[in-house]
């Protein structure tokens, strides 16, 4: 159960050889508190419940202060049994990142094609997608949708489509093929509203569906390919990829953390051509992304681990470089973080703490504090106002499922903003306590 202890004393001979590991040095002040008991005894406490497992690392001015591991990356069988030997998470388990895809993998190529001069936010989708074009019977039409209605969510799509279910869309916009739910998107789907104006937000897969769509459109090259050639390479990340289980990357289930018991039947409620039934482990568990797009899709698809997820949320501290390579400038980093004026919680793409109504970040996160989650149980905060970053990544859905709600759901673990609020606390970041550098 507790072998965080082991990581403890792995970080204790680590901190022998570099004592930045464990407490930080700012200019002359003394070395940061951080007592990190008490988010270890917190996630102990609900991994003994019956949480499944977590992974979190806490990086502050650059250096990683917390990388601890909890529970289990497979716990239970198909049949919603514990197994007999349940594998604990590891440093480097994979985990797969839902909708943080999203930000890593699509926000990230988007910054750095504006920085490029490849892209304007202001511009047309049609201008990238020149198919992308037509009207609704309400006149609501593709030609009139901003890139920037699609990063904001306000472009008027639904929130998602069961593309792969023919139960559950018309048969023209039915696809377990990638080309053809590109060309449904592009030219088929219809809006459910009006665009933009004084809209509010209605966060949607889609609009991320065709953002990735874009990346493709402009850079010849799918979105998996542009992250890791331009990104992901970049910066020598091994564990961040799409579709990881392929023979050519050398990654096996076993270093993956589990997800849905059942495949997508949710306990053997749902059925579609294709369905998985079996655990799953390695392959993306998002319907869309999986059975409509292949695992290639820019609302999901992408796996990471801790130690790749640090580097990549540091960018952000460090305004679009890392080392001496640079993806996008500052004031197009200050541009996706603008919040959207009819809800402040939206940024372009990025959520944003700014009339403290997300849960997830936490009491203390600050005023600036950005970040996204994702469905399988994952979140990240970054903020610059403490200039540092907090990951949380948990396999919540690896949890029976009873009438459409999974166990894991249940746990604060899995819901982030106790975790993040202890970080906080934990270092002394909060209201009532004389500010830390």
């Amino acid at each position: 159960m507790h072998h965080h202890f082991y990581i403890y004393i792995y970080l204790v001979l680590l901190a022998i050889n570099n004592s930045a590991i464990t407490a930080t040095t700012v200019a002359d002040s003394e070395p940061m508190i951080f007592n990190e008991d008490v988010i270890d005894e917190f996630i102990e406490n609900e991994i003994q419940q019956g949480f499944p497992g977590a992974a979190l690392i806490v990086t502050r001015f650059g250096q990683v202060l917390k990388q601890s591991v909890y529970g289990y990356k497979l716990k239970y069988d198909e049949n919603a049994t514990i197994i007999k030997e349940p594998q604990l998470v590891t440093l480097d388990t994979m985990f797969d990142l839902a909708s943080l895809t999203k930000m890593y993998a699509t926000n990230y190529a988007l910054m750095h094609l504006v920085e490029q001069g490849a892209l304007n936010v202001d511009d047309p989708v049609k201008k990238y997608i020149p198919q992308y074009s037509g009207c609704n019977p309400k006149n609501e039409c593709r030609e009139a949708r901003l890139i920037k209605d699609l990063l904001t969510h306000t472009a008027g799509y639904a929130p998602s489509v069961g593309f792969y279910n023919p139960a559950s869309v018309p048969p023209d916009l039915f696809s377990q093929e990638k080309n053809k739910t590109e060309e449904i998107i592009e030219t088929k789907l219809e809006f459910q509203r009006p665009r933009g104006g004084d809209q509010i937000p209605l966060y949607s897969d889609i609009d991320y569906m065709l953002l990735g769509l874009v990346v493709e459109h402009i850079s010849g090259m799918s979105i998996d390919q542009y992250v890791a050639n331009n990104i992901y390479q970049k910066l020598d990340l091994k564990h961040t990829l799409f579709n990881p289980l392929n023979t050519n990357n050398n990654y096996q289930k076993s270093d993956f953390a589990a997800t849905e018991l059942n495949g997508n039947t949710r306990n053997h409620t749902i059925s579609f051509p294709n369905v998985r039934t079996h655990v799953l482990q390695g392959e993306v568990h998002d319907e869309k992304s999986f059975y409509s797009m292949h695992g290639l899709s820019g609302h999901a698809g992408l796996f990471s681990n801790l130690y790749d997820m640090s580097i990549l949320t540091q960018i952000m501290l460090n305004d679009g470089t890392y080392g001496n390579v640079k993806f996008w400038s500052k004031n197009i980093q200050d541009l996706f973080l603008t919040p959207y004026p009819y809800d402040p919680t939206f940024g372009l793409g990025w959520r944003l703490n700014r009339n403290k109504s997300l849960s997830w970040f936490g009491l203390h996160a600050s005023d600036d504090a950005y970040g996204h989650t994702g469905w399988t149980g994952t979140c990240t905060v970054i903020d610059p106002k403490y200039s540092m970053a907090i990951t949380l990544l948990t396999n919540k859905r690896h949890t029976p499922c009873i009438n459409g709600t999974f166990d894991g759901e249940k746990y604060e673990t899995g819901k982030y903003g106790k975790i993040m609020t202890l970080v906080y606390e934990s270092m002394l970041l909060h209201k009532d306590s004389p500010e830390k550098l």
